[in-house]
């Protein structure tokens, strides 16, 4: 699957982007990229909550859980695909 681009918090489950842009300007955001959010990082969005809110991100072999409004702090690229 292909993402259009936009955030972290556009990504449908199973979509995968890759971090172009991180707006640091927030303490936690900046927590969050010590944990490997940063440019040029494959994300795959795994799964949601129910009400939408966390979503759970798989990089590194991982997860992580992040609010939405976290995740709208990371701009993404479409991953290219088999055949694309």
């Amino acid at each position: 699957m292909k993402v259009d681009g936009g955030t972290l918090a556009s990504l449908e489950k199973g979509q995968t982007g890759v971090i172009t842009a991180v707006n640091a300007s927030d303490p936690q955001i900046q927590r969050l990229m010590t944990l490997g959010l940063v440019e040029g990082v494959e994300v795959e969005h795994a799964t949601t909550a129910l009400g939408g809110d966390p979503l759970e991100l798989r990089l590194f072999g991982k997860r992580i859980s992040l609010r939405l409004e976290q995740a709208r702090q990371f701009q993404i690229a479409p991953v290219a695909g088999i055949g694309d």
